[in-house]
């Protein structure tokens, strides 16, 4: 594997950020030091160097939906977006509910060779919410996190059981928090803006009950708990009263919670159409500083793929979700300017929750070379995309900040020309 030196950046270190050259030979970092050459180099000039970031929920819709992405083309997407791996979550087709299925997902990950893939495996068989499916098929498959995400599990029985079997093992249970009961028939937030468009909408209780609920059912098993993709100040102060009583929670925000409210949905434009949705600018906020306290561990895109047709259709008509990976360090970068916070809630926190030991770590010697050179002045507009899919709200919209480089086992897989 060719050596190569990235020259003149600001390396987040053990000790802080330092000024220092990275040489990167057979995967590994080599040496730290200052003034150093190589036979390759790589510009790092006013750029920050860190661990390459962890996304912890990801949709790569393969097997079974690659209309709308597949492995292949959500590996350029998060590479593009200084990812060295991904969490693919479970609600394919078929679902990931059996040990074969992850292995297969990791294994062709492994071919592609752009990032790690890890698989998440389903709570339940099918995932439809009635029995468990194969954990201790998944768990030998290298299976960590379990979810049912796109769908919740309502049943607490089924989600009690679930936590006893991973509680001893010390898997985590991930959940798409979403009281199917509360939020049938939305399609945005129930409030003034909802009101405004006579169109149904899902009020933050969806979401905080679900989290309450299993908040005691954590207790009961003290199995490892994480929600996904909070969306309301409710669902925070659940959160973090968990932790302070010393339950094993961790919480995760995408982009477009950090980045908008509910007035981005005024004029219906289907891209914006996400669940959770959208929420108030009392809610973005909260999310914002419980990001920056650490109550909110992760930053994660919950990178949902659509076919254009898919969503050139009205509003209520239209599937939920957005792609993220191209775009969520620049989206962060706009909440966060801290290097190190930034490292920390998109790579370090990620890659310890999903339990992948060579990602997330700060560069020392002898560590893998998963790394990403990011420029945090860049201004760039997306107009398309590395993904097979174009649902962007960022689409046309100028950002600051992108990765110049990703690195993963010491390859270069993303230049920003």
């Amino acid at each position: 594997m060719a050596e190569l030196v990235i020259r003149g950046g600001t390396v987040l270190t053990a000790r802080g950020p330092e000024r220092l050259d990275v040489r990167v030979a057979e995967g590994r970092i080599a040496e730290l030091g200052p003034a150093l050459s190589g036979p390759r180099e790589l510009d790092a000039g006013g750029c920050w160097v860190g661990p390459g970031l962890v996304d912890l929920h990801c949709h790569t819709r393969e097997p079974g939906q690659e209309w709308k992405e597949d492995l292949q083309t959500a590996c350029l997407a998060a590479a593009a977006g200084g990812y060295t791996a991904i969490l693919a979550m479970p609600n394919t087709d078929p679902p990931v509910d059996r040990g074969v299925v992850a292995r297969q997902v990791v294994q062709r990950g492994e071919q592609i060779g752009l990032v790690e893939v890890a698989a998440a495996g389903a709570l339940t068989a099918g995932r439809l919410g009635e029995r468990l499916s194969h954990l201790d098929e998944l768990w030998e498959a290298g299976v960590r996190v379990f979810t049912d995400d796109g769908d919740t599990v309502t049943d607490s029985g089924v989600l009690r059981r679930a936590m006893e079997y991973l509680a001893v093992r010390g898997g985590v249970v991930a959940q798409h928090a979403e009281d199917p009961a509360l939020s049938a028939g939305g399609h945005l937030h129930e409030g003034s803006v909802s009101s405004r468009l006579g169109v149904a909408g899902i009020p933050r209780e969806a979401e905080e009950v679900v989290v309450g609920r299993d908040l005691h059912l954590v207790r009961l098993t003290g199995c490892r708990y994480h929600v996904q993709h909070v969306s309301s100040r409710g669902t925070v102060e659940l959160v973090e009263a968990a932790r302070h009583s010393g339950l094993p929670v961790t919480a995760e925000v995408t982009p477009h919670h950090l980045a908008f409210d509910e007035t981005a949905v005024e004029d219906l434009n289907p891209d914006f159409k996400m669940y959770p949705p959208l929420r108030t600018a009392e809610d973005r906020t909260a999310l914002r500083e419980a990001l920056d306290r650490g109550t909110i561990d992760v930053v994660a895109t919950d990178h949902a793929p659509h076919a254009r047709q898919e969503k050139e259709v009205p509003f209520e008509e239209a599937p939920r979700g957005v792609i993220g990976l191209e775009t969520a360090l620049s989206v962060t970068l706009g909440v966060i300017r801290d290097p190190k916070l930034v490292f920390d809630r998109m790579a370090v926190r990620p890659a310890r929750i999903a339990g992948m030991p060579s990602q997330g770590r700060v560069p020392e010697v002898g560590s893998p070379a998963n790394l990403v050179v990011v420029d945090p002045d860049r201004r760039w507009t997306p107009a398309t995309f590395r993904s097979k899919s174009g649902n962007s709200p960022w689409k046309g919209v100028e950002l600051v900040g992108r990765a110049r480089f990703t690195l993963y086992r010491g390859r270069v897989t993303w230049e920003d020309s």
